[in-house]
Order: C-alpha cells, then sequence, then structure tokens
C-alpha cells in the first residue's frame, strides 16, 4: 500500500481535568482511556475538549484527580459513528504527550489540508460576516480527519472565495458550543466542536493519488 503524505495536525492544550480517566476502547490490544479537558479562553469562557489517551501514557501518573491540571500535546482525531447513536462526527484529541503540571490555560492548534466542501458564508443578527468550512487533513496510508472550521470578519470573506480543492495551512483552537436543538418535540442540549480559525494561508496545490471530498452525513455535534 503506498503511504500518503501526512500533513500538519498539531495541538497543545493546557487545562483542568474535569473528570478522571475513564477505560473508552481498546484497538490492536493498547487500551485508551477519555476524559474532558476544560480549557479557560481569554474572554473567560471555557471549552470542554474530549482526549483520548493509550494508558501507557497514563500509568506513570496515575493519582490523577479531578480539577488537577495537565498539558497535553498530540493531534485532532475525527472518527465516523455508524452505530446510529449519539453524534455522527465525533471529535477529540488524540494524545501523544501528557504532563502534569501547572500553568497558563493555552489552546494552540496547527494544521494544513484540503478544503473539501465548499466555503459556506453567513451573517450573524448583528451583521457580522461569518465562513465555515470543512479541512480534509491526511494521516497516513490513505485516512483522513475531517475537521470543521470558521472564520470571521475579512478572513471570512477571504475564505469564502475558495474553492474545493485549495490547499491552507491554518492557526486556530479546538473549540466547543454548546446549543439547543428540537428532538422528537423536546430541547436538547449538544455540543458542537469546530476549529476557530485565527490566521489562515494557501498553500501550493500538491499532486494526490486520491481526491478527498467530505463523506455524506458527517455532523460536527457530540
Amino acid at each position: 500500500m503506498r503511504q500518503s503524505p501526512a500533513d500538519l495536525n498539531r495541538i497543545q492544550l493546557h487545562g483542568r481535568l474535569e473528570e478522571c480517566p475513564s477505560f473508552s476502547h481498546v484497538n490492536h490490544d493498547v487500551e485508551f482511556y477519555r476524559f474532558p479537558l476544560c480549557v479557560s479562553r481569554l474572554s473567560g469562557a471555557e471549552d470542554r475538549v474530549y482526549v483520548v489517551a493509550p494508558r501507557a501514557l497514563l500509568e506513570p501518573i496515575s493519582d490523577l484527580e479531578k480539577e488537577e491540571e495537565v498539558t497535553v500535546q498530540g493531534e485532532v482525531r475525527t472518527f465516523n459513528n455508524r452505530s446510529g447513536t449519539g453524534s455522527r462526527l465525533v471529535i477529540s484529541v488524540f494524545a501523544r504527550t501528557f504532563v502534569r503540571e501547572q500553568g497558563r490555560d493555552e489552546n494552540r492548534l496547527q494544521l494544513s489540508g484540503t478544503l473539501c466542501k465548499e466555503p459556506s458564508v453567513r451573517a450573524t443578527p448583528l451583521g457580522r460576516t461569518i465562513c465555515d468550512m470543512i479541512l480534509a487533513v491526511n494521516r497516513r496510508y490513505g485516512r483522513a480527519d475531517y475537521l470543521p472550521c470558521i472564520t470571521w470578519g475579512s478572513l471570512a470573506r477571504r475564505c469564502g472565495a475558495m474553492s474545493v480543492g485549495e490547499r491552507v495551512r491554518l492557526e486556530g483552537r479546538l473549540q466547543s458550543r454548546v446549543y439547543t436543538k428540537m428532538v422528537e418535540g423536546r430541547q436538547e442540549a449538544r455540543t458542537a466542536f469546530e476549529v476557530s480559525v485565527m490566521s489562515l494561508d494557501s498553500e501550493e496545490s500538491r499532486e494526490s493519488g486520491a481526491e478527498l471530498y467530505l463523506p455524506a452525513g458527517l455532523s460536527p455535534e457530540i
């Protein structure tokens, strides 16, 4: 199998454990654990980001407690949930390093990838311009993560003029957003995850053996 080039996918988080790590799943005989990490923004609002880590990474600090501060470095991953239960697109951070330490809250994400869906420009009730995009970020061996991204103001207008297939490199943060949705006549609280883009640059197109498009039915809800 030909190995496809991997795109840039790097995130660093510093925040507080909202819950202690709990067992998530087993993959290739490796146990994985999952926990929510709360990261404060400069505005005072908090993002609640889910982190997945292999057991071996957590064993040296197995006495972790709720509200402890930790730093996580890793990658943003997406999973297409076909079980029919919960979100169709699950977004989390796959931890590569994990350190218990105090410090300033941090949520810094760097990505490169390919626009795989036509950008959608809209306006808030107050007239601010927003652009929604889906970025396909290659892993190796033909896999990719599909990340919903949002830009604002003049950057949103610029992104709205981009086309499917364009290569971009961006910096931003992975943020959570709570909203309500009517389900069978009642309101349910849902959480959406998206990349809030701070800066973006176009990259030169590169040749690839496969085109990347967003699979039908994916949604940034969990």
